[in-house]
């Protein structure tokens, strides 16, 4: 079965991102709200997750399952998201307006990633 074109570019953006928290952790632990405790371990989980998931699309037998997994990655993430928004010193200078349209961005994501669960 042929996976199509626009699911190996999902699962590039999560394997890139996913690396992206080893190469450069400090920036995603910068946005993890502080309620969270061992930002370092969250870290290394999430960017684990992004990678294996992103891996796992582009096998069929898994596609789903990954696809799910993206979902509950993303909703799980949501909070750093919120806390970009209301903590300028995890906005990175970026102007609110990016900030905010960053939030239904996720909301996109997921359908995006709902599309491969069955």
């Amino acid at each position: 079965m042929n996976l199509p074109w626009h699911l190996y570019l999902m699962a590039l953006l999560y394997i890139v991102a996913g690396i992206n928290h080893f190469r450069n952790p400090r920036m995603y632990i910068k946005i993890i709200p502080p309620l969270f405790k061992n930002p370092k371990l969250i870290n290394i989980l999430s960017g684990t997750a992004e990678i294996i998931l992103g891996i796992f699309l582009t096998f069929p037998f898994a596609t789903h399952i990954a696809a799910w997994g993206i979902i509950a990655l993303l909703v799980a993430i949501f909070p750093s998201n919120i806390y970009m928004l209301q903590e300028k010193k995890a906005s990175f200078n970026l102007p609110k307006w990016i900030l905010f349209v960053r939030l239904p961005l996720q909301l996109v994501l997921i359908y995006w990633a709902y599309q491969y669960t069955y």
